[in-house]
């Protein structure tokens, strides 16, 4: 049994510790799990990262970085996935091949489940890029619900690019 002391001594170094802990979860970083295998087989279902949430408040994301974002559509959870274009950009995919200002560009980290099927997103654009929004797809492009599909839950209409201010940070090493 725990001495009067030895509690007092206990609730400090826990006070302590959260006193710590929940400023840098808050404002540095916060681990992330995939739960989807939308942006396999870099991030595996699963598995464990860490969302940097400095960085983004001193710049823009850039074109290749992986982002945690808000959905756009909705949804009222967290989603992972890379920037494709950013404002001034113009986006195309053509039969599932991504061309960034009518250049094709090779991705070498894209998996397709399904090449053989013709798919919702497989074909959009051309698109230029917004003022203050993104163009963000999964890397395992079949299985991703991103920019290529997104759909308003009220009217149906395409939701083609991600706000920037629903971007939280940047997904860093596994852990």
């Amino acid at each position: 049994m725990l001495s009067g002391m030895s509690v007092s001594r206990l609730l400090f170094l826990v006070c302590i510790a959260l006193a710590i802990v929940l400023p840098i979860r808050y404002w540095v970083v916060e681990p992330i799990y995939i739960a989807t295998p939308s942006m396999e087989p870099r991030l595996p279902v699963g598995g464990h990262v860490w969302m940097d949430k400095v960085t983004l408040r001193l710049r823009s994301p850039r074109k290749g970085e992986i982002i945690v974002f808000r959905s756009p559509v909705g949804d009222a959870h967290e989603l992972v996935k890379r920037v494709i274009a950013v404002p001034g950009d113009t986006v195309e995919l053509r039969e599932k091949s991504l061309y960034l200002n009518d250049q094709p560009v090779y991705e070498s980290y894209v998996k397709h489940t399904r090449k053989d099927e013709k798919l919702l997103g497989d074909d959009v654009g051309p698109l230029k890029g917004p003022e203050g929004a993104l163009f963000v797809l999964g890397d395992n492009r079949d299985e991703s619900k991103d920019c290529s599909v997104w759909a308003a839950p009220e009217t149906g209409e395409p939701v083609r690019f991600l706000p920037t201010k629903n971007v939280r940070g940047l997904v860093r090493g596994f852990y």
